[in-house]
């Protein structure tokens, strides 16, 4: 399906203003963004690190196993994928924008991810190992490779992606490799030089035994090692560029623009992704929760999440769009915004609340408290993070790092005081 542009010859490149917002978006970030601290303050918690032998010391073990179930079963990897699916949605929007003001789009597109991703390395190298931006800025930088693919082969192309996991891991299976294993050897020599134990000891190296800044930092070293490792391992990298795509198809046909057209299917990818999704996700957890694992069981796994996350997570994201065309469902839906509206601030934010609350350079609560503590953190750093945001929009036009990038992107002064002109 071709795209058609206007042309506006005089204009500069500007970023997405307030009057062109898509409130739906903003909504849908900012409820992605809470579903990501639920995920990701089990890494800050260092709960996930722990084996279960030292979970089962922790005084809520009974209830916090449980409560791992539920994370699994409704959070985990839904909400990367409903980012995922943003981030897809915003680039139709900002290509269409730069298109229309025939200024170099994909000159501006491209540095708008490089300096995407020099802030996912300062993200992933000072703070938290977890970091998402890296992969973002690297696979966004494919999206312009499929401006003229048509809608049918989107739709193909995200759902081969999606689904291509469940042949990868079954080639793993039978042909015993690893996709990460390289990025694991370099991991490990860097801690054998830093010191970090290699044994289970470093699962209490940073939480329960760290003494500081310095102990973070030898952590940090190979960080972006293990984590490309991880993603490697677990097929992150089709899953995300899937769901971009998905994302670019909803976003270049303008359905999020047009929710009431659309009010129909959005009612059938709700309903069939709850019947897809939960029976898939209780599959999922069987497959995580506990000491199941075999090689069996991985590929259960594999084939869980491929079939429920996606569905679960369109569910999430429909349901959402259908509620906001209630009748004062845009009242209520709207406390997501301004979350949504900052989402870079607020994700590093999440980082840097996460390590003062949880690492011992911080408070260290870390390693000794499970999910029926520290979810309740989860919430109350959300709740903080939307009178934050609400606050800060009064009197700023942007968040504070999304005022930097745009800046660095177009290469011009924005005024953040909405007072100035």
């Amino acid at each position: 399906m071709a795209l058609i542009y206007k042309v506006n010859l005089t204009s500069s490149p500007t970023p997405v203003q307030d009057n062109e917002r898509a409130g739906i978006l903003d909504v849908l970030r900012g409820f992605a963004l809470l579903g990501i601290l639920v995920i990701n303050i089990i890494g800050f918690s260092g709960y996930g690190n722990l084996t279960v032998d030292m979970k089962q010391e922790i005084a809520t073990y009974p209830i916090d196993k449980y409560l791992s179930a539920l994370q699994i079963g409704l959070a985990e990897g839904k909400f990367y994928s409903i980012f995922s699916f943003l981030f897809g949605i915003g680039f139709s929007i900002i290509l269409v924008r730069l298109k229309q003001k025939r200024h170099n789009a994909f000159k501006v597109f491209y540095r708008r991810l490089f300096y995407l991703l020099i802030i996912g390395l300062i993200h992933i190298y000072f703070l938290w190992e977890g970091d998402i931006l890296i992969l973002y800025a690297l696979l966004g930088m494919l999206l312009p490779l499929f401006i003229n693919v048509s809608n049918r082969w989107l739709l193909i192309f995200s759902g081969l992606l999606i689904l291509s996991p469940i042949l990868i891991d079954a080639a793993k299976m039978v042909f015993d490799f690893r996709l990460g294993g390289w990025l694991e050897s370099i991991a490990i020599s860097i801690d054998k030089r830093t010191g970090i134990p290699l044994d289970d000891g470093f699962r209490r190296y940073l939480y329960r035994d760290g003494s500081g800044w310095q102990e973070y930092r030898n952590w940090q070293q190979s960080g972006l090692f293990y984590r490309f490792t991880g993603i490697l391992d677990s097929n992150r990298i089709p899953k995300v560029l899937g769901m971009f795509l998905l994302g670019y198809y909803v976003g270049r046909n303008k359905i999020y623009a047009n929710l009431h057209q659309y009010k129909n299917l959005f009612k059938k990818i709700l309903i069939y992704g709850l019947i897809i999704g939960i029976p898939a996700n209780v599959g999922m957890v069987y497959s995580i929760w506990g000491e199941n694992w075999s090689p069996g069981v991985d590929m259960l796994n594999t084939v869980a999440y491929a079939l429920g996350v996606v569905p679960l997570a369109l569910a999430y994201v429909t349901g959402l769009c259908l509620y906001w065309i209630k009748k004062n469902g845009q009242t209520k839906l709207l406390i997501f915004a301004p979350v949504g509206r900052m989402a870079l601030t607020n994700y590093i934010m999440q980082t840097i609340l996460g390590i003062i609350i949880f690492y011992e350079v911080g408070l260290g609560w870390g390693g000794y408290i499970g999910p029926a503590l520290f979810l309740p953190f989860a919430f109350i750093i959300f709740i903080f993070q939307v009178i934050f945001s609400r606050y800060w929009l009064k009197y700023f036009s942007y968040g504070p790092i999304e005022w930097i990038w745009r800046q660095l992107t177009y290469r011009k002064r924005f005024p953040i005081l909405k007072k100035e002109s």
